[in-house]
């Protein structure tokens, strides 16, 4: 058997397959139940107009999102923080702005300086710029 502490209530419990102790995860579908009734009502609700209104936070109202419980499909005003720079966002985990920065900087670590290139093949040393170039 598997014990741990619940991440959000900190009590020990039997982990199963939930990562949350049982009396949590009667709070998480009671938080689910006044969330979906809310949003039937008002459809174009916002995240924030959402959480306001139900005391769910705005992180466990992402999770719903994220886990397919809430669907963005019927709520046109509906959308969630971007994970970098917490821009309101409709799908994935990063907004573009976020997502190009994040390539851009992929790619340039990718790049070494002439020299160090030169050496690293001489050397018969393996860095991951190498690998890169030549992919």
């Amino acid at each position: 058997m598997n014990l741990d502490n619940c991440p959000r209530c900190g009590k020990l419990f039997a982990k199963n397959f939930r990562e949350v102790c049982v009396s949590c995860i009667k709070d998480i579908d009671r938080e689910y139940e006044k969330c979906a009734t809310f949003l039937r009502e008002n459809r174009g609700a916002s995240i924030y107009e959402l959480s306001e209104e139900t005391g769910v936070s705005v992180r466990q109202i992402t999770k719903f999102i994220r886990e397919g419980r809430i669907s963005l499909i019927n709520a046109p005003n509906m959308s969630y923080p971007c994970e970098v720079c917490a821009t309101l966002i409709r799908e994935g985990n990063m907004c573009t702005d976020c997502r190009a920065k994040l390539i851009k900087e992929v790619r340039s670590a990718g790049r070494l300086p002439a020299d160090e290139t030169r050496s690293s093949k001489s050397g018969g040393a393996y860095q991951i710029g190498d690998r890169l170039r030549n992919d």
